[in-house]
């Protein structure tokens, strides 16, 4: 047999155990065990850093959610507030921003209506809220449309609505609101901020215990 034939076949079988042994290596091994190091040490992080209730899945505390009943705390709006909302379901598909300027007419019209509402929605017959009250972050949307989270301003500004729509205290609420506020990271990093689906998840447990 020709000696190249030979040299060939050799270079062939040994090219397929070369891709045998790290196919398993890379596409077996490693990701067993970088996912079995995942759920050990970080299982929470892993999973999508989930957040239950009544030992059911009910989100993520990465992900915002809408649709809460005025019972509840508020999120950050989608983006878009107005009829042609660019997500207002908060639909991973639809992640994005407005990519309208301040000074657009549309969106000064979105945040104006916005605006009233929230003082519309949170007012109370022992608190009144004004426009001055309400924060950026009640009326606009983050750069993603899905921001989790709202100003420790903003949850405050709706303690008296949800107070009285539950049949609690105001310093029932505040003290829930405060136990679910998260500093800034590092104490320089960021802004302090509530989980909103996290201080909800709260709620629902304060009520129904009650």
């Amino acid at each position: 047999m020709n000696n190249s034939v030979v040299n060939t076949g050799r270079l062939l079988a040994a090219g397929l155990r070369a891709l045998l042994v790290l196919t398993v290596l890379t596409g077996v091994l490693y990701p067993l065990a970088v996912t079995g190091v995942a759920q050990a040490l970080f299982h929470n992080k892993a999973n999508g850093s989930e957040i239950k209730a009544d030992g059911k899945v009910v989100g993520s505390s990465l992900i915002g959610q809408q649709g809460y009943s005025l019972d509840y705390f508020q999120p950050r709006p989608a983006n878009g507030l107005g009829v042609n909302s660019v997500n207002t379901q908060y639909r991973l598909i639809l992640s994005g921003a407005t990519n309208r300027s301040g000074d657009n007419p549309e969106l000064i019209k979105w945040v104006k209506e916005a605006k009233a509402k929230v003082v519309k929605d949170n007012s109370t017959a022992d608190h009144k809220v004004r426009p001055a009250d309400v924060p950026a972050d009640a009326v606009t949307s983050s750069g993603s449309g899905l921001d989790p989270d709202i100003s420790p301003r903003y949850a405050d500004l709706q303690v008296h609505r949800v107070a009285e729509r539950n049949g609690l205290t105001v310093a029932q609420v505040r003290r829930l609101v405060e136990q679910h506020t998260d500093g800034r990271a590092l104490g320089f990093i960021g802004e302090p901020r509530v989980n909103v689906l996290e201080l909800n998840v709260a709620l629902r447990a304060l009520t129904e215990g009650d």
